[in-house]
């Protein structure tokens, strides 16, 4: 398994006992699938058909009711990343550009946005790990004013998306990534957070010292009443072009390297559990 790079540069020095905030994306800090959401655009320019979007928003209902084990989660992988196979890479990057905040700014949590300003406030490092792809992520992130992030590389041969992953950020690699941030900043796992809304995550909830649940799905809020994890309810979406200034240049400006967009359309039904209600 390939190893997962972070967005941002390695520093020189890393600081010893620093601490960091782990947010997962969907339905942590945004309201609905990032990935997901993206299918209308992707749909508009060709890389789709109606069929494929059609079996993405299936298969979100499908998974979001059923859950996913891992014969499931395989599967789906290897249908996606069989769909992405052959898309230029400069195509997908700009259509992310283009759509990114019509896409994304009406889905952002109020209480994710506070908490992740109380968390740089407090010196934090602010770090999102996804299983959406990093054309989506890395952009999200840097408008969140996260430090870095961490999420599903796709592999690219000339230019173009070759339908093998080189890094999925999802379950039990979250914990691996965040294991590897940890080595590379002199993050003390002990002290960092973790925040998340699905039992897939539960393995890099385990590695640090607060863990969080946001919005838990069914199994994650058993799994937190029988741990005495903490449970976070956000509710309040908001545009995120209403409280954080834009960085339309640097959004340009970044080598967003992967394009598991709709892949990640496909993958979000898979990482999510049976809301309870």
């Amino acid at each position: 398994m390939p190893e997962p790079s972070s967005s941002a540069p390695t520093p020189a020095t890393p600081t010893e006992n620093a601490v960091a905030a782990f947010f997962d994306l969907d339905k942590t800090i945004i309201a609905s699938s990032s990935a997901l959401a993206f299918s209308k655009p992707l749909l508009r320019e060709g890389l789709i058909n109606r069929r494929a979007a059609l079996r993405s928003a299936y298969a979100q209902l499908v998974f979001s009711l059923a859950g996913a084990d891992e014969d499931k989660t395989e599967r789906m992988r290897a249908e996606v990343s069989a769909l992405c196979a052959g898309w230029d890479v400069a195509q997908v990057s700009a259509i992310v550009r283009e759509t990114l905040h019509d896409v994304v700014d009406p889905l952002v949590y109020v209480e994710a946005t506070e908490l992740i300003a109380k968390h740089r406030a407090d010196g934090h490092d602010v770090i999102v790990l996804s299983a959406t792809g990093e054309e989506v992520v890395a952009p999200v992130a840097e408008m969140l004013g996260a430090t870095r992030s961490v999420a599903t590389r796709m592999q690219i041969v000339d230019g173009c998306y070759s339908g093998e992953v080189d890094f999925y950020c999802y379950g039990e690699n979250k914990a691996v990534a965040a294991k590897q941030l940890a080595t590379t900043y002199g993050y003390n796992l002990a002290e960092c957070f973790a925040y998340t809304d699905s039992s897939t995550d539960i393995p890099l909830l385990e590695v640090v010292g607060h863990p969080y649940a946001v919005n838990p799905d069914k199994l994650l809020r058993r799994e937190a009443a029988e741990r005495d994890w903490p449970v976070l309810t956000f509710e309040r979406p908001m545009s995120l072009r209403s409280r954080i200034p834009s960085r339309s240049a640097g959004l340009v400006a970044l080598g967003v390297g992967v394009g598991a967009v709709a892949a990640g359309a496909t993958w979000y039904g898979l990482s999510r559990r049976r809301r309870s209600k």
